[in-house]
């Protein structure tokens, strides 16, 4: 969802009013719509916590039932209604963001839960973990889709998968390939993005770059220090490959927004297959950049 400093009440609900119109073909029932006209709006309250519990008792809805049939058992176009934050937000030179995210839960039948790394907690926890793709561009920003990462613990188990809901077809699906599913929805649905960026869980993934090279995607994506970099000179460590790149090749990227002391971007120049830069003999080394 969309982010401001400032919202004038009476122009929100305006524009609130319109986007139920909008997406309101996109439900086979009234009744689904109705709910998302309190869910919308519990979601972006000052709630501290946020579930079907909390928001049915915000809305002032006597049990949280109607909250859970919505998100889990409706029938509504959650992609199509995708189409329209993508047609409020377009951005020629938006980006796209992958990154997960985890939800600590204590049992063990919600979809996809195990003892696993998140980044929620900090550490391994019992959790079910998702990963997003966000649009990010200069009016703003929303999650577009979202992959459930399902554990090999679960798609080798048939039993638990099918007590679950999931069905026969689920198979295994590392991160990164969950993110190439979503970027290729994206860009199938004919939209087009400046960039993609995410950590090294994506960056460190040979497949996920070839596959946004083959799109012409454009990409700023984490790897490892030991990760190794096809040059014109011949395979380098990423951490070696940096200290080759010369300080007049560095420019220095400052995010909207970035946090007093945050760190900065910094972007060296280098082209895979292609021999480390050397700084021209007459050229004076340009200063770096703030953006």
């Amino acid at each position: 969802m969309a982010a401001s400093h400032s919202v004038d009440p009476a122009r929100w609900q305006e524009v609130f009013e319109v986007l139920m119109s909008r997406i309101g073909g996109r439900f086979a029932r009234v009744e689904p719509w109705r709910r998302v006209r309190d869910l919308v709006p519990g979601l972006l309250s000052d709630l501290p916590r946020k579930n079907c519990w909390s928001i049915a008792e915000w809305a002032g809805q006597a049990s949280p039932h109607g909250m859970q049939h919505l998100l889990g058992r409706a029938e509504w176009d959650a992609d199509t209604v995708r189409e329209y934050v993508l047609e409020h937000l377009h951005d020629d030179d938006a980006v796209l963001v992958v990154d997960e995210t985890g939800d600590v839960k204590k049992g063990t039948h919600t979809v996809g839960v195990q003892r696993q790394y998140t980044g929620t907690a900090g550490r391994i926890e019992n959790a079910q973990v998702a990963v997003y793709l966000v649009y990010a561009g200069r009016r703003g920003h929303a999650a577009i889709d979202r992959e459930l990462y399902v554990p090999r613990s679960w798609t080798c188990d048939p039993d638990r998968c099918r007590a679950a809901g999931l069905g026969e077809d689920t198979v295994f699906a590392t991160k990164p390939e969950l993110a190439a599913r979503m970027i290729g929805r994206f860009l199938d649905a004919g939209h087009r993005v400046g960039w993609v960026v995410g950590d090294e869980v994506y960056g460190g993934n040979p497949k996920l770059r070839a596959a946004l090279e083959e799109r012409q995607v454009g990409y700023v994506l984490a790897v490892a220090c030991s990760a190794e970099v096809t040059t014109g000179a011949g395979k380098f460590r990423a951490d070696a490959l940096a200290v080759k790149v010369p300080k007049w090749a560095w420019a220095e990227a400052v995010g909207r927004g970035r946090r007093q002391g945050a760190p900065l971007l910094r972007l060296g120049r280098h082209r895979p297959g292609r021999t480390p830069p050397r700084q021209p003999p007459t050229a004076d080394p340009p200063q770096p950049h703030h953006r």
